[in-house]
């Protein structure tokens, strides 16, 4: 990830909100085959567990699962079997990116500042991304009770935390309740269970980036802020109030 120092952000609790907004991650391997790619990469959602929230050490450990028919699982199976390793931990690091949801296009005509003055701007991209590197660790013997507890842990940690965290599906001020696991036929989860493999990561490696605008003089993040809500979109009033946040940031820091 190409970290400009005032598009860096290193605090990690900013770096776990979006994992946890934003739980969708593309999980990224280069692990040698004879079958399957190289390089190969998957959409999961994740969870990010952390024993101590006001930890500025603590990196974590990111939790998901992947249907045992995907070839890149096939790729990862045989990458630990082959080694003979019981541990089952893939020997190369694997890489994770997020995304935040709220990413627009930028208009040089947003730069109210720069560019009636100089016309020296030019089109680009906000976003914020968080990146996450380690060590795998691969649940894929369906006839293991550590595979069967693994999973069983994952999907109904998984299930709790979108239906109430990402739908709001918390019972409370008039919103429905949740979707639990146990609604569906038992014998049909455990079906469920052994098609699909575990993976853990141990974080090593955690950075991310808000590229919102703060690089630019104030007059120009106040037309990208002003700029953004004109559209009269939910992203676009989503990412105005985030390149307000950073500005914001960026003033405070002067002082």
């Amino acid at each position: 990830m190409y970290l400009r120092a005032d598009h860096a952000e290193s605090r990690l609790p900013a770096l776990r909100s979006i994992i946890r907004s934003y739980p969708l991650g593309v999980l990224t391997t280069a692990i040698p085959s004879e079958t399957q790619p190289f390089i190969q990469a998957t959409h999961l959602p994740w969870l990010l567990d952390v024993q101590d929230e006001s930890s500025d050490a603590e990196l974590g450990v990111l939790r998901g699962h992947l249907a045992r028919q995907n070839p890149h699982s096939k790729t990862m199976i045989d990458a630990v079997t082959a080694r003979g390793d019981k541990t089952a931990v893939l020997e190369q690091d694997v890489m994770v990116l997020f995304t935040a949801t709220p990413a627009h296009y930028v208009t040089p005509k947003f730069y109210t500042e720069t560019k009636p003055s100089t016309g020296k701007v030019v089109p680009t991209w906000n976003y914020a991304a968080a990146q996450v590197y380690g060590k795998a660790k691969i649940y894929y013997d369906a006839k293991s009770e550590e595979t069967s507890d693994f999973l069983g842990r994952q999907i109904t940690d998984l299930t709790n935390h979108t239906e109430t965290s990402i739908m709001d599906y918390t019972g409370k001020n008039g919103r429905p309740g949740q979707w639990n696991v146990t609604d569906a036929p038992e014998k049909y989860i455990d079906i469920l269970k052994k098609n699909i493999i575990g993976i853990e990561i141990q974080i090593s490696k955690l950075e991310g980036k808000f590229k919102m605008s703060q690089e630019m003089s104030k007059g120009d993040r106040d037309g990208v802020v002003e700029g953004f809500a004109s559209l009269e979109s939910d992203i676009g009033k989503a990412v105005s109030e985030v390149v307000q946040e950073r500005s914001e940031m960026r003033e405070a820091s002067k002082r």
